[in-house]
């Protein structure tokens, strides 16, 4: 009796004992670049100047991020012809990678190279506006992204317990409100800090680390003259260059009211560059010091056995549902040996011939289960890339690619599985399936996102996603979603109708009063609770990765979690089911897909509590941003978990009555 339960927790055994790799495995997602001195730069070995680039401006306090250049810091003369090409996944997700005017040398250290000045005079409104932006930057705690190597550059801070956390990107300034709020950020040179006082950094020491392979064949013929970098910190610093030199201990501070018609201010950009050679450090594992200060492996287990006790605690019930519950029910309803036991019939038995009737609006039904069943074999097929580490962080962009891609590419799927769906339903109309299924749910998501994008234009933000994005995105729509969409679709009306184990009865039966525990609503309401619980500790990082500018890389424990919400989404639809057929409710389409579907309200109302909790979001736009693409999450998790639950639960509900004898 306990065989199936055994087995699957055997199962769900291996797989945690195989995420530990899974999660720590990536590919770098390029080859590795050999650097040597400009005396001693070999044709084609290796490369003498170290390119900086420049991304984004983001922060935790607005939602809208903008390109380097809109804040006026020095740009690269020839920034156009120099940019690096991006993939569609940076477009979307508003990466804008230029040069910059940094000009680095390898094994060359560098003190105090300026780099730009920038003068602004009270009487020039353009200085007024170039000012005021600035000054909104370090309001709004705006950070810097810079990469080299493909690497992110990282600002290192210590931390409570005496660690060191390095994260990606470092702040463009601070702003001091008054002396009882002094942001710790301007702490960063313990300079003095006056009250209602910004503090531009506008010099930035760099230290490149690099390994020098003398132990290794690539790095044999360079020496102590070559290598490859490991990782790259920034120190950013407040300075008033009074003179030619950095050593300064006067922080450049710009005053909060505006400039006056007579006043000037001068804002000189200078950096520094400092090269060590660190043989300890591979260049394989160059991004662990950066994965290991945002991982939190303890908590991600929690999570991970936290969800373990709730399947098993489904997987008993259903055992015991199906192996006694059933079985005695079965046994008895096939037990023909007296007239007696054959009228005795009740429950799930009495709506034999009603329960394949089709539901209402099932032309909507099959469409949704078309698109969901899409979205899902998307999610696996792109957490299984991920998993093996083709979609690491060093691969910028490829997660978005990969998703948007497979997603394009499994229209036949949709296709298909709505026109079976649909025909086995009685359907006729396969014009319009054909097009709702094609066009219904991506052009709700598309609306979504193109009215997202109006606002990111508005605000001149980078997040914006180009005219010729957006032409990209609905040719991949219409010309490779939609044929594929059309063939799929072809093939699901070419086969025969899904026949069902029994007859369905031409008049309806009455359905008897029900318990608040049986009623549709109650129902769907408490289906949703369990999946939910065994994502919501997980779901936070995801948040933070989104919106607190953190990477997520652990696509082990998500590759598991997401195996455990399809066992949890499925476990939960049947047991529901099952008490609804026993209560002799036979209208289980719709409900089903409902009940699992319902974990997309919680996610809605998590979100809600993570804004207010977590985000310092105070702008209407933002505001806007943050709730529109949270609606397009929680829209495609809802097609993605009520597919699952449909699915789970047509399963079962074939099973049990291809098994008793019907008169």
């Amino acid at each position: 009796m306990n065989e199936p339960p055994f087995r699957f927790s055997i199962l769900l055994c291996c797989l945690c004992f195989c995420v530990i790799e899974i999660s720590s495995f990536y590919l770098p997602g390029l080859a590795p670049v050999n650097y040597c001195r400009k005396s001693n730069q070999i044709s084609n070995n290796c490369k003498h100047e170290v390119e900086l680039f420049v991304n984004r401006l983001n922060t935790e306090e607005s939602v809208i991020p903008y390109e380097y250049h809109h804040f006026d810091f020095c740009i690269a003369e020839s920034e156009e012809t120099r940019s690096p090409s991006e993939n569609l996944g940076q477009v979307v997700f508003g990466e804008r990678i230029r040069p910059s005017p940094y000009k680095l040398s390898f094994l060359e250290n560098q003190t105090c190279q300026t780099v730009c000045t920038k003068n602004y005079t009270g009487k020039n409104p353009d200085d007024a506006k170039k000012l005021a932006l600035l000054k909104k930057g370090m309001m709004l705690n705006y950070q810097h992204h810079w990469i080299v190597d493909n690497m992110p550059v990282t600002w290192c801070y210590y931390i409570e317990n005496g660690g060191q956390c390095c994260i990606p990107g470092f702040p463009m300034g601070c702003f001091v409100g008054d002396y009882r709020r002094q942001e710790d950020i301007c702490n960063v040179n313990n300079y003095y800090r006056s009250p209602q006082t910004f503090y531009i950094f506008n010099h930035i020491e760099l230290t490149v680390t690099y390994h020098s392979g003398l132990n290794e064949d690539w790095g044999s013929s360079f020496g102590s003259n070559g290598g490859r970098i490991v990782s790259v910190k920034a120190v950013p610093k407040s300075i008033n260059h009074r003179g030619f030199d950095c050593f300064s201990q006067e922080p450049m501070a710009i005053k909060n009211a505006p400039l006056g018609p007579d006043e000037t201010l001068s804002i000189k950009y200078t950096y520094s560059v400092k090269y060590v050679n660190n043989n300890t450090v591979k260049w394989s594992s160059r991004w662990d010091y950066i994965l290991e200060s945002m991982s939190h492996t303890n908590i991600h287990w929690f999570s991970i056995l936290n969800s373990l006790v709730i399947v098993l605690f489904l997987s008993g019930m259903v055992a015991m549902i199906i192996l006694r519950t059933l079985h005695k029910d079965i046994a008895r309803y096939n037990q023909i040996d007296s007239g007696e036991d054959v009228q005795e019939e009740f429950g799930w038995k009495l709506v034999h011939g009603d329960v394949f009737r089709p539901p209402r609006k099932g032309m909507l039904l099959s469409v949704f289960l078309g698109a969901g069943l899409q979205i899902f074999f998307m999610t696996l097929v792109t957490l299984g890339f991920a998993c093996l580490g083709f979609l690491s962080p060093a691969n910028r962009g490829a997660l978005m690619t990969c998703a948007l891609m497979v997603y394009v590419c499994l229209g036949t799927i949709a296709g298909y599985t709505s026109a079976r769906i649909y025909k086995s339903f009685g359907g006729e109309k396969w014009k319009s399936n054909v097009l709702l299924t094609s066009m219904l749910c991506p052009g709700v998501v598309f609306s979504l996102f193109f009215v997202m994008n109006l606002i990111l234009w508005g605000k001149e933000s980078s997040a914006a996603v180009p005219f010729s994005t957006l032409i990209a995105l609905l040719s991949l729509w219409f010309l490779v979603s939609v044929p594929l969409t059309f063939v799929g679709s072809v093939f699901g009306f070419r086969k025969r109708p899904i026949e069902h184990p029994v007859r369905t009865n031409q008049i309806p039966r009455q359905i008897p009063d029900q318990s608040v525990y049986t009623q549709p609503i109650p129902g769907i309401i408490m289906g949703g609770v369990l999946p939910f619980g065994c994502i919501f500790i997980q779901l936070f990082f995801i948040l933070n990765s989104l919106w607190s500018n953190q990477m997520y890389y652990m696509f082990g424990f998500l590759f598991l979690v997401f195996l455990i919400l399809v066992i949890t989404c499925s476990e939960t639809t049947i047991l529901l089911c099952y008490f609804h057929l026993c209560a002799e409710d036979y209208h289980w389409w719709w409900r089903s897909f409902l009940t699992s579907g319902f974990t997309a309200m919680y996610l809605f109302i998590y979100c809600i509590h993570y804004f207010v909790t977590k985000l310092n979001i105070e702008d209407v736009a933002s505001t806007i941003l943050y709730f529109g693409y949270t609606l397009i999450m929680v829209f495609l998790f809802f097609l993605l978990t009520g597919t699952i639950g449909f699915f789970a639960c047509f399963w079962f509900v074939r099973k049990i009555y291809s098994v008793v004898k019907v008169d």
